[in-house]
């Protein structure tokens, strides 16, 4: 079974804020079987545009990676971030092939 992917590109724009959901978002993930692959760090965009803050969390599927999401915790949790940052996030399904 392919795993599933929250892939993430946002820009911060309120640091203690994000802090809150920072907080929230790593009880949250090691709650629902979600860790984060890529979280930040070091990058070079050699194509396009993107944000200064990319993040992949991985699941164990997509379905679970959209139950995830779209649960009414998760749905709580994330005003937080949605105060403190711009996004654009997908959810994908890894490649099992």
């Amino acid at each position: 079974m392919a795993k599933g992917y929250w892939v993430v590109n946002l820009e911060v724009t309120d640091l203690e804020v994000d802090k809150q959901y920072q907080a929230f978002v790593r009880a949250f993930l090691a709650a629902n079987a979600g860790r984060f692959i890529v979280r930040g760090g070091q990058q070079s965009v050699v194509e396009g545009t993107v944000g200064p803050r990319v993040v992949v969390v991985e699941f164990p599927s997509y379905e679970h990676a959209l139950r995830a999401y779209h649960s009414e915790e998760y749905q709580q949790g994330m005003q937080t971030r949605l105060g403190a940052s711009s996004a654009n996030f997908a959810i994908v399904e890894g490649f099992d092939g």
